[in-house]
C-alpha cells in the first residue's frame, strides 16, 4: 500500500471561444470555474474570445509561455459548423496531442446524451509545458468533461496514475542536455 499523497493546486485557466458570450451570460465559463476552484485549484486567467482561429491559438499560446498557468480549458467552438474552429486552433498550439481524451470524453457523453456524442470534437493537448483541453460548449458537456476526467486527471491524489505527476517532465525535451 503506498503512501497518501497531498492534494496540489493546480493553476488553471478558463478560455470562452464565442462571438456572443459576455462574462455577465459564460454559462459554460462559470461551470468551470466552479467545478475548478471547488476541487481547490486556482483561478489563474480568464478570456472570452471571439470564433477566430489565429485569436484562439495567440490566446492559448500566450496562456502557455506564462510560468503561472498550468493548464488552459476552453469551452465552444468544437462542432462541425463552418465558425467552429477550437479544435484546429489548439491543434496548431500543440505539440503533443491527448489522443484518448477525445475517446473517453466521447464515451462519457454517449452515456449521457447517446449517439449525439458523435457530434462533439473535443480534444487535449500538450505545449511548452501546459496541458490544453478543448470542450464543447454547454455546461452539462463542461460539467461532464470536468467530473468525469479532469477532476480526477487533475487530482495528485488520483490513482494509478495522473497529469499532475508528469507535470515536471513535460518539458524534459526542452532542456540542455
Amino acid at each position: 500500500m503506498s503512501a497518501a499523497r497531498d492534494f496540489l493546486p493546480v493553476r488553471i485557466a478558463v478560455l470562452t471561444v464565442s462571438d456572443t458570450r459576455t462574462p455577465e451570460d459564460d454559462r459554460s465559463g462559470n461551470t468551470l470555474v466552479e467545478r475548478l476552484e471547488g476541487a481547490g485549484h486556482t483561478l489563474a486567467a480568464r478570456a472570452i474570445v471571439r470564433d477566430e482561429r489565429a485569436a484562439i491559438a495567440a490566446k492559448l499560446r500566450e496562456w502557455c509561455a506564462n510560468p503561472d498557468i498550468d493548464v488552459a480549458i476552453s469551452t465552444g467552438g468544437t462542432g462541425l459548423t463552418g465558425r467552429d474552429v477550437t479544435v484546429e486552433a489548439h491543434r496548431d498550439v500543440y505539440e503533443k496531442e491527448i489522443d484518448a481524451f477525445g475517446t473517453v470524453f466521447t464515451i462519457v457523453s454517449m452515456n449521457k446524451i447517446g449517439t449525439s456524442a458523435v457530434q462533439s470534437r473535443a480534444t487535449a493537448g500538450v505545449a511548452e509545458g501546459t496541458y490544453l483541453f478543448a470542450l464543447p460548449g454547454s455546461p452539462s458537456a463542461c460539467r461532464d468533461a470536468w467530473d468525469e476526467i479532469l477532476a480526477p486527471q487533475l487530482d495528485y491524489r488520483h490513482r494509478p496514475c495522473n497529469f499532475v505527476e508528469i507535470f515536471p517532465r513535460l518539458s524534459e525535451h526542452q532542456r540542455r542536455k
